[in-house]
């Protein structure tokens, strides 16, 4: 093990207590911390402050334990912000505050956590000592830092450990608080670590690095953890947050130890906190269901923490793990579904996603980042994606779903099952590398370049995943195997620190044991349960010893190989074990079994017991035990003894039904709770302890007053000892017993029938020593209870009981894994069992103190070593203390593999979890045997029922053949009369069991039916409704309308609106374009003469250049000549033009009929059929998708208005005929009334009441009831046999469907006011009616004669009356409704004409949409080619600007040069005899030096051949050629000749020069600028071409588009006379070729035929006055055509007399020279120049490659010097050996044969190289001659060959 300050203290023993007492106190008491830590101060300046600095730290000191009290105050929560102290408050606190020195540190020896040891025991501190870990807890949250590239570092428990990456070594620091570390942080400058501890009131102390001295102690910023901590960006500022309860987020000054300010961050869990990168004055935190925005802000009451929290709006809230701080204060954080959330003010601004709506994770993003621009993002899915910062920096939301989608830059899938938590970038120049924190166990190697080089993901490490379940050691190496619920076995070497192997299951593994020796003898075979109740054994063996090819394959240190498989369990397997013998293999489970196998019989099943819980361990008695019997533990309190099962030789187990051992003698002690007891009993001993020290100091107080006071003083204390017994004493604690035994955790043999348990819960605290009562088979488990007669007091583990226990070897020490993570160790004496010590212990927390309970604890076989695992999937490895400590390395020895292993067949394994155990697969056969025998019972009884029934049929057919007397009844036949009555009776229970059983049936087609309404009715906005007539057969329908859909279509923006025609452009560009197009043509017809040539910018010319210039001057001057004959031509030609410019052409029109034609065209009515093939589209009438959805909107809108108010209309016209019923109801009774009172023979037939028909009211259509189902079934069943009938038919003709009739004198659902009030009327009129009273039998009166007989009179008038009433009702109703369904067949008609139309224009819309796509490609070409067409005419025209002023100053110039010849001639003067000669010094061509850049080698410097680059203007012919051949001295002036003028003559020369330069390069840019206009030029030519044929391909794919349109069928209804189309007086069966014509279109037609002959008319006249005109012109043209070739044969016969032919002039005034062969001329010294440099740079090549060789040779030559003084040496040295050996005897005289010739050989050798070096020696001496030729090295024979 390696810490910092690491060193060997003198003084162990001694000093053990007084640690031990420190650590109790931090443990226990809060307050003492400051104490030490202010010791630790005092201690640390002893050894590092000088005398001058001792009163620093007394100031310092009372400075921090002020700003302790404060800092606690503040930390008990309050409002949301923090308020600095005032500003007097911050003078009086710098008064007593210093700073603390930047060279102070602390001691880390005193400050970290120590082994607690007893007080005065020989134990040593150092017992264990931690010397590697194999776990990783990866699901901590930022449990992976990089303080440097080589190192990592992570936590592990109770120590920060740090790993070299390189040389794996690892490196401790232990925590100080001894309750875990929360977090760590590392410095920006990578300079610090800050550990954050777990505690109360823990620490976060800040490490320097490399060198790991705790440099920096910050106190009570949380209650009891740490969450996490962040540096600023500048490293001054550190923040944290703590964990639950308080979640306080403090601001440290950490190098002074101070905090700045201190809130309550949240009341959910907080996971994360940072500074924003770029502003250090904000913070965010997030955490469970939450973000939070922190701002630093300076008011006036100070410095404030001020915190907004994030708004989640619309999108549900979710834990955020992962966010980053963009520059701009936004956020972007993720979600537990994997997308990201873009933060802006505290709302969510846009949450981002994938394309199709895709998330950009597959779970929560755990980490989000920005690196080098770009936006990383980290997810549990095992993705990494690379995101555009820009992209999410400028999102913004789009519609109201409030998704925008993005595509990630680059994607790595780092493997399959993983699970990425963090990932930090390792400083690595010119590489993109990562390191990944896997949740699933493992750290990743990451390249992130994303280049063609990217290396693939690389696990660097790999881990337990959550809490490791199972520990082995090997019996007989350094090795040890545990397993883990992720399904993982692992092997591990702890000797050499190293891991082996690893092999993944289905399922976790739960269990492990280490095959003993007596089973395989070499250690190889490992035991595993799994959770599946599965039990593997696995065969270890080192593959490098396999008998294979080699270099077959890359083997590993150690594999596993498969050797048997049972499942014994259906539940996870918790214990395995071997008896003593290892004949006899048990297994628990938690399904409650111990399964027996016999271990020799290749593990043949035994049999199980049952136990009365779930078993937790499993022990085999020891040899110590006079037999072998199974201790069993169970978490439920009860423990079993198991004797040796019985194995049974050689008897088949085919017949047993099961494998459980019934007949098994098991001895049980089930655990009742005694702790109470013992807590009483202690505390009676305590006070009986009190009690006699009280007694002993009374009778010391009473002898002293005796001697003092005599008998008075005797009675007064003899009073006051009676005050004293007066007092009462405190009650003794009750007894208390838990309702539910307490779970039992481990336990061992102590002797025969003797344990020892420990237990959790109420009953922790003490181990409690047990002993089984003897075997009694009548006793009851489940009553049982016993308690343990003795017991031991562990301390301090009231909440923290032990786990686990081992012991060693020797049985010296006990070790026992804590709860709470921590080891303790008791010593022991030998052999004792019993326990009888336990006062002595060695305790150290190593696991995590809060979820770090070690699950297993072993030694290895010497007890060299301790192995611990725990629930936070930490492994250490502690060394123990021995006086003979072996220095060597420990390597264990993976087992060779038997011989075959290869070759032997691998078992099937167990792969489905839901497989059947050995004693379920049992009892499966039998049942499936005993099912089988019952089916075939069935059978044969089966048959006997069909036999006795055949035989009972028999028997009724012969009482019917008997006469009627003898026949008997059916009565007679039952048996027993109350079986038919049972029959029934069991027939009502089993109805009502259905209906029980269809109960979930009925519910589900409940439901089934409410979606299917919600699905097809709800979104009805009303039903189909049928009025019928009353008297008449007349009917009328509404419309069934869907309710109108909210969805709003976004209108698009049509494109052809975006298209501007090319005549618009043209418009909108105005006349500059047109202009410079006009220019160009005319730039066309600039004579050629004015363009001399084009060269390159002014540079250096090489020789070759010049030659090339020279050649191509002298074609020049000769194709001059001809020029200017030629531009005479042109002059000419250009008359000529100008003349036929003149001349009108033959296709010339008047611009006034041009204007008149533009007005007919677009006056006139243009009638093109749009099937025409070269139909154009106007503007105007183009339309897209989004005009025809516009289109078919208005449609459906109108037609949904006109339905619902006819939908209305016959609503109300179904509401009147209920009102008219209603009426003709009460009518009716009225009637019925009357007629009471008078004779039958005065009635008139009453009339029917109308009915409403099921039709009339669709909503009754689903009230039902039992009847109506019943019909309706009895519907279905006829269905089957006949067409099936509508539903309205199976509702009216339904029993039940009276519910539709409306019984009179009973007010229905449909009763409105009026009909009530039309009814209440009636009603009166009814009560107006007298009632006869029946008396007794009289005659009447005549009063009452006539009374009854007005009576009667006024009846047969109401009779009457009501019959009409009646009558009317029922004829204005059905007037009503033929009007209405008038009016509904025209709407119909017009509907059917929408529907036809709505459907036209989907087809339309579908049409459109297809040709949309590649409308907007070519209305986007159009576009893009008309905006290089307007750059490219842009740079056009400045060119031709740039091309004028060139020209301007080569006329300048040439009138310079014109100006300095004249300017000669006049200094000459007249007769001067030495003109010539001057003018030749004047115009001789010189050679003039350029300066050159320096290309190839610096020192080679050619002068130039260049000549004059051009001959003057006033040069002759006939000066040239004498120029040329005369050859004259200028540099000497002649004698007699002005020496001024010769002056002059050089001068001008010089400055004739400079013109001709500056002229030749103004002359190559307007050659370039020419070139350049000629390449733009011909470019905008191919872009107008390409703009044209856009057009027309836009046009073209108009008329496309139109010509799909019209295939589409469009349907029109005409009558018969707008039909004018007949053949033979009948309309053709085929209308294809007809045409629909409006009639309005018809008449302007017509009237403009009789405007066109009016017109016709008048163009006839102007007609024959043009003809007369034409031909007097014809006159004319022909006299002037004589005139002509009168000219032209005088021409031709001037050329006869003069040159004897008729010649070409032009031809014979431009005949100059043959260019193209002056070209290929030059074309040809180029390619010769270009082949003279290719050949010297071929050369150049090699002649490196022959200086390569040499120095190859050198090199060769001086290896072979070596080897030849080797030789040399070797020679003496065999001659040395020679001599001896001759000395010694002369059996072996003379040189050896092999000698002989390795010595020729090498003399051979030198030999070649003497000549070879000789050869490069020549070679060289003719490289150094200038021109020398190479020749082939020379090659030696031996080469050769």
């Amino acid at each position: 093990m390696k810490e910092p300050d690491d060193e060997d203290t003198d003084g162990g023993k001694s000093d053990g207590s007084k640690s031990g007492r420190k650590q109790s106190q931090r443990a226990s008491q809060s307050a003492s911390t400051t104490k030490e830590d202010d010791k630790v101060l005092e201690d640390a300046t002893d050894e590092t402050f000088a005398e001058a600095e001792e009163s620093f730290l007394e100031e310092h000191l009372e400075g921090s334990s002020s700003s302790l009290q404060d800092d606690f105050v503040e930390s008990t929560g309050g409002p949301q912000y923090t308020e600095t102290p005032g500003p007097a408050a911050e003078e009086s606190e710098e008064e007593i505050k210093k700073k603390i020195s930047p060279s102070f540190f602390y001691d880390y020896m005193e400050l970290v956590l120590m082994p607690f040891v007893t007080r005065d025991s020989n134990i040593p501190l150092d017992l264990l000592t931690l010397v590697h870990s194999f776990g990783y807890d990866c699901r901590k949250r930022a449990n992976l830092q990089l303080p440097d590239s080589n190192t990592v570092m992570y936590i592990a428990g109770n120590q920060l450990i740090l790993l070299n990456l390189k040389t794996k070594e690892q490196m401790y620091l232990r925590s100080s608080s001894g309750r875990g570390i929360g977090v760590i942080g590392v410095h920006p400058d990578k300079t610090y670590v800050a550990v954050a501890e777990k505690g109360v009131f823990p620490k976060i102390i800040i490490y320097d690095y490399p060198f790991l001295r705790p440099y920096r102690i910050l106190r009570d910023g949380t209650d009891l953890a740490y969450a996490y901590v962040d540096f600023n960006n500048s490293g001054t500022l550190l923040a944290s947050v703590g964990d639950n309860p308080d979640h306080t987020l403090t601001i440290w000054n950490w190098k002074e130890e101070q905090p700045i300010l201190r809130t309550k961050a949240s009341s959910q869990e907080v996971f994360k906190v940072t500074f924003n990168p770029d502003s250090e004055e904000q913070l965010t935190t997030s955490g469970s269901g939450h973000i939070k925005f922190w701002e630093m802000a300076l008011t006036f009451t100070g410095l404030k923490l001020q915190g907004s929290l994030g708004r989640f709006g619309k999108t549900a809230t979710t834990d955020i793990e992962g966010y980053m701080e963009l520059p701009d204060g936004k956020v972007l954080s993720g979600s537990e579904w994997g997308n990201m959330l873009l933060w802006e003010a505290g709302f969510i601004k846009v949450e981002l996603c994938r394309s199709i709506s895709k998330c950009c994770h597959q779970g929560p993003i755990n980490q989000i980042m920005l690196d080098e621009g770009e936006v990383i993002t980290i997810g549990s899915d095992g993705y990494i994606r690379i995101w555009d910062f820009e992209t999410i920096d400028t999102a913004d939301t789009i519609d109201d779903t409030g998704l925008l989608e993005i595509k990630p830059i680059n994607e790595l899938q780092v493997d399959k099952n993983v699970k990425l938590f963090s990932m930090i970038k390792m400083n690595e120049t010119g590489n993109n590398i990562w390191l990944a924190q896997d949740a699933n166990g493992a750290i990743w190697k990451l390249d992130l370049s994303f280049s063609n080089i990217t290396q693939d993901p690389e696990c660097l490490f790999s881990f337990h995943s959550g809490a490791v379940e199972a520990l082995a050691v090997s019996p007989l190496t350094y090795l040890m195997v545990t397993t883990s619920l992720d399904c993982s076995i692992r092997i591990y070497d702890f000797g050499s620190r190293t891991p082996l192997a690893h092999v993944k299951f289905k399922q976790g593994g739960t269990a492990l044991a280490w095959v003993p020796r007596l089973v395989s003898y070499t250690g190889a075979q490992i035991i595993v349960g799994f959770e599946d109740g599965v039990v593997r054994i696995l065969e270890l063996y080192d593959p490098k010893g396999l008998t294979i090819f080699a270099g077959w394959k890359k083997f590993l240190d150690a594999d596993l190989h498969l050797h048997y498989v049972i499942k014994p369990h259906t539940a996870p397997v918790t214990a395995l074990a071997y008896d003593r013998d290892g004949e006899i293999l048990a297994t628990g489970s938690k399904d409650k079994t111990v399964f027996f196998f016999d271990v020799e019989k290749n593990y043949k099943p035994i049999g199980y017991i049952t136990t009365p819980g779930p078993v937790c361990q499993l022990i085999w008695s020891t040899i110590i035990h006079p037999e072998s019997t199974l201790l069993i533990l169970c978490e439920n309190g009860y423990v079993l003894e198991a004797p040796y099962p019985t194995i049974k030789e050689d008897v088949e187990d085919q017949h047993v039904v099961s494998y459980e051992i019934k007949d098994m003698r098991t001895k049980c002690f089930h655990f009742s709770s005694v702790k109470s007891k013992i807590l009483r009993s202690m505390e009676i001993e305590k006070r009986k302890k009190q009690k006699e020290l009280k007694e002993k100091e009374k009778e010391e107080r009473r002898k002293q007053r005796a001697a003092v006071m005599g008998e008075d003083g005797e009675q007064e204390s003899q009073g006051e000892e009676e005050e004293e017994e007066e007092e009462e004493e405190k009650p003794l604690p009750e007894i208390f017993i838990p309702s539910t035994s307490c779970h039992i955790l481990c336990g061992f043999y102590s002797g025969p029938r003797k344990f020892w348990v420990s237990l959790g819960g109420y009953d922790s605290g003490f181990l409690y020593h047990c002993e089984l009562a003897p075997y009694d088979k009548s006793s009851d488990i489940t009553e049982k209870k016993d308690e343990p007669f003795d017991f031991r007091l562990i301390e301090d583990t009231e909440d923290n009981p032990i786990q686990t226990i081992t012991f060693s070897v020797n049985q010296y020490m006990m070790f026992c894994g804590m709860q709470d993570g921590a080891i303790r160790v008791y010593i022991l004496s030998q052999n004792d069992l019993s326990l009888t010590n336990m006062e002595n212990y060695w305790h150290f927390t190593i696991h995590d103190n809060n979820y770090g309970c070690i699950k297993g604890i072993s030694t290895s076989f010497d007890d060299r070593f301790l192995v611990t695992i725990g629930a936070d999937s930490n492994i250490f490895v502690f060394s123990i203390f021995s006086e003979f400590q072996l220095r060597e390395t420990t390597k264990a020895k993976v087992p060779s593999p038997r011989l075959g292993i290869e070759t032997e067949p691998i078992p099937e394994d167990i792969l489905d979890p839901k497989a059947y155990s050995i004693e379920n697969a049992r009892r499966k056969r039998e049942h499936d045997k005993l099912m089988k025998e019952v089916e075939e019972i069935k059978a044969r009884k089966r048959e006997q029922l069909r036999a006795l029934r055949n035989q009972f049929q028999k028997l009724l057919k012969m009482n019917e053949e008997l006469p009627k007397h003898m026949q008997l009844k059916k009565t007679d036949f039952d048996i027993d009369s109350k079986i038919r009555a049972e029959i029934n009776r069991k027939t009502v229970y089993e109805i009502n069991q259905v209906e029980k059983a269809l109960a979930w049936k009925k519910e589900k087609h409940q439901l089934g039916l409410r979606k299917l309404q919600h699905r097809f009715r709800d979104s009805l906005q009303s039903d189909a409704i049928v009025v019928h007539a009353i008297q008449s057969e007349h009917k009328i329908s509404s419309y069934r309308l869907v309710k109108p859909s909210k969805y709003s279509r976004y209108k698009r923006e049509s494109q052809l609106e975006k298209r501007t025609s090319k005549l618009d452009r043209f418009d909108k560009e105005g006349p500059g374009i047109k202009d410079s197009l006009k220019d160009i043509g005319e730039d066309m017809n600039v004579p050629e003469e004015s363009i001399i040539e084009k060269g390159k910018q002014f540079r250096p010319k090489t020789l070759s250049q010049i030659m090339v210039e020279n050649e191509i001057e002298k074609t020049r001057k000769l194709v001059l000549r001809a020029e200017r004959a030629q531009f005479k031509i042109q002059q000419r030609k250009k008359e000529w033009e100008e003349l036929y410019k003149s001349k009108p052409a033959d296709d010339y029109e008047d611009p006034k009929d041009v204007q008149a034609i533009k007005e007919a065209q677009v006056h006139m009515g243009d009638f093109n059929l749009k099937t025409a093939p070269d139909y154009k589209i106007p503007e105007h009438m183009r339309i897209n998708a989004a005009k025809k959805e516009e289109e078919l909107e208005q449609l459906d809108s109108m037609t949904y208005s006109k339905k619902i108010h006819m939908n209305k209309s016959i609503l109300s016209l179904r509401d009147l005929k209920v009102a008219v019923i209603e009426e003709i109801q009460c009518l009716v009774q009225e009637l019925k009334n009357i007629q009471s009172t008078l004779h039958i023979s005065k009635h008139v037939p009453i009339p029917q009441i109308p009915q409403i028909h099921p039709e009339e009211v669709p909503e009754k259509r689903f009230h039902y009831n039992e009847k109506t189902l019943l019909a309706f079934k009895q519907q279905l069943m006829k269905s089957k046999e006949e067409k099936p009938p509508q539903v309205e038919q199976v509702a009216s003709i339904a029993p039940g469907s009276g519910f539709l009739r409306l019984a009179p004198g009973k007010d229905g659902d449909l009763t409105t006011r009026d009909s009530l009030s039309r009814s209440s009327k009636s009603f009166s009129l009814s009560l107006a009616v007298q009632k006869i009273v029946e008396f007794e039998k009289a005659d009447p009166t005549d009063v009452e004669l006539e009374i009854m007989k007005r009576d009667e009179i006024k009846h047969l008038y109401m009779q009457q009356y009501l019959t009409n009433r009646i009558q009317e009702l029922i004829v204005t109703f059905d007037a009503e409704l033929r009007l209405l369904r008038h009016q509904k067949l025209k709407l119909d008609t017009q509907m059917k004409l929408s529907d036809l139309h709505h459907l036209t224009l989907f087809q339309e819309i579908l049409l459109l949409k297809n040709f949309e796509k590649q409308e907007n490609i070519l209305q986007e070409r159009v576009n893009s080619l008309g905006k290089e067409e307007q750059d490219m005419q842009w740079k056009i025209n400045e060119t031709l600007k740039e091309m004028e002023e060139k020209k301007n100053e080569i006329a300048r110039l040439q009138d310079q040069e014109k100006a300095l010849y004249a300017g000669f001639q006049t200094a000459l003067g007249e007769n001067n005899k030495f003109e010539n000669f001057l003018m030749k010094v004047l115009k001789k061509k010189v050679k003039r030096v350029k300066k050159k850049e320096v290309e190839g080698d610096a020192d080679e410097d050619e002068e130039s051949d260049e000549s004059s680059e051009e001959e003057s203007s006033l040069e002759s012919g006939e000066d040239e050629s004498g120029s040329e051949d005369e050859v004259f001295d200028d540099s000497i002036c002649p004698s007699n000749c002005d020496v001024g003028l010769f002056e002059l003559a050089l001068q001008l020369r010089e400055k004739r020069l400079d013109i001709e330069e500056a002229l030749v390069e103004e002359k190559k840019i307007v050659d370039n600028l020419k070139k350049e206009n000629d390449m733009l030029s011909k470019k905008v030519r191919n872009v107008a071409t390409n703009l044209n044929a856009a057009e027309e391909d836009l046009e073209a794919y108009q008329r496309e588009k139109q010509q799909q349109l019209n295939e589409l069928l469009v349907v029109i209804p005409l009558k018969l006379h707008q039909v004018e189309h007949v053949v033979f007086g009948e309309i053709p069966s085929d209308l294809s070729g007809t045409l629909v014509f409006s009639n309005h279109s018809l008449r302007q037609l017509q009237e403009r035929i009789v405007q066109l002959q009016e017109e016709n008319s008048k163009q006839q006249k102007l007609n024959k006055e043009f003809q007369e005109r034409r031909k007097q012109l014809i006159r004319e043209k022909r006299e002037l055509s004589k005139s002509i070739n009168k000219m032209e044969e005088t021409v031709r016969q001037l050329m006869i007399s003069k040159f004897g032919r008729v010649i070409d002039l032009e031809a014979l005034q431009t005949l100059s020279v043959n260019t193209t062969l002056e070209e290929l001329r030059i074309k040809k010294l180029r390619k010769e120049l270009l082949n003279a440099k290719e050949i010297k740079m071929w050369e150049e090549k090699i002649a490196q490659v022959r200086w390569e060789l040499m120095m190859k040779t050198k090199e060769h030559t001086k290896k072979l010097h070596q080897m030849n003084d080797l030789c040399i040496e070797k020679n003496k040295l065999d001659s040395q050996l020679n001599t001896l050996q001759n000395q010694q005897g002369n059996a072996f005289q003379g040189l050896r044969k092999a000698d002989i010739v390795a010595r020729e050989k090498v003399t051979e050798l030198i030999h070649r190289q003497a000549e070879r070096i000789v050869a490069l020696k020549e070679e060289i001496a003719l490289l150094r001659k200038k021109g020398g030729f190479i020749l082939p090295p020379i090659q030696s024979a031996q080469e050769n060959r």
